[in-house]
């Protein structure tokens, strides 16, 4: 199974949030032990330094860029990628991105929290909870 993991979840893990960070953590193991395919965009990196810039510094933003690497494979975020996005009518851009990247690559499913912001795109959205039952009832 082949997924597109959004930014938020990423963030769930790396800032240990308590609502959301055990089930965000299973799609993190199961990504690194290749029972699914996780991906995410290379836009998801620069955006989650940003937001946790102040709780990080330089070695630790190094460490967390090598590790998703590791778990992960990268989108590549493309010229292509940005013109299709923006004619998807997203109401939010890096979420059209997302879609259009999940479209590229043929992903099963694009995996977020705010499963709202991607009514819009060809590559159904579901929560991490829906991913583990999936992954965990086939």
């Amino acid at each position: 199974m082949k997924v597109l993991i959004d930014t938020n979840i990423i963030i769930d893990v790396l800032a240990n949030r308590a609502n959301f960070v055990k089930d965000s953590k299973r799609i993190f193991d199961y990504s690194e032990t290749k029972e699914i395919c996780g991906y995410i965009s290379a836009m998801s990196i620069p955006n989650i330094v940003y937001i946790l810039r102040k709780e990080l510094d330089k070695d630790t933003i190094t460490d967390i860029i090598e590790k998703l690497n590791i778990i992960f494979e990268i989108i590549e975020l493309n010229k292509e990628d940005l013109k299709q996005a923006s004619k998807l009518g997203f109401a939010d851009y890096e979420d059209a991105i997302q879609s259009y990247q999940a479209s590229r690559i043929k992903a099963d499913y694009i995996v977020t929290r705010n499963i709202k912001d991607f009514n819009s795109s060809k590559i159904k959205a579901i929560t991490p909870t829906e991913l583990l039952l999936k992954i965990e009832n086939k």
